[in-house]
């Protein structure tokens, strides 16, 4: 998966961006000799319709409200299949556990900001990411294939006032 620099950006709706990436989708399983499955589609439409980050157990629980029969091991299997689509992004943090993002358009590169105290993640656009990818690797001789900005911040919100709407999400 290369580096876009300097491509120009096309803004499409949600709903189109969904149906478009849910064909993308299929297309993938085929390629790859997979089956199209209810448990898989449901997988799909769960990470797709979660507003936010979100770990392989948000996503069971997201996905077996659309389809009952989805189990654990089938959410731990297609995960892989949707990252390495490139339908969902895998964000690793550092913990037990990763974080996941579905990819609803056609975004500048984007750097997180990851909050220690609750686990919350920002999504920055950082446009410049594409153009010192290249520059940097061009000094070097390679040609970047992947980009990734994460700064681990603490909430000065928390610790001034006690409290965190993005920390009380968290733990409840």
């Amino acid at each position: 998966m290369g580096v876009s620099i300097g491509k120009p950006r096309v803004t499409i709706t949600d709903t189109e961006n969904r149906e478009k990436s849910k064909e993308t989708f299929r297309d993938y399983l085929n390629r790859e000799g997979l089956r199209v499955t209810n448990q898989r589609l449901a997988i799909f439409d769960a990470a797709f319709r979660h507003p936010e980050h979100f770990t392989a157990e948000e996503l069971l629980d997201q996905a077996r409200a659309i389809d009952h029969s989805v189990s654990r091991a089938t959410v731990y299997r297609t995960l892989p299949i949707l990252t390495e689509s490139g339908l969902v992004k895998e964000i690793d943090i550092g913990r037990d556990y990763k974080f996941y993002l579905a990819s609803k358009g056609d975004k500048t590169e984007q750097a997180q900001v990851l909050c220690l105290d609750c686990d919350h993640i920002f999504e920055i656009d950082a446009p410049f990411m594409e153009w010192y990818a290249g520059s940097v690797s061009q000094k070097v001789g390679l040609e970047p294939e992947a980009i990734r900005l994460q700064v681990h911040s603490r909430c000065t919100r928390l610790r001034r006032n006690h409290q965190c709407e993005h920390y009380s999400a968290r733990q409840g």
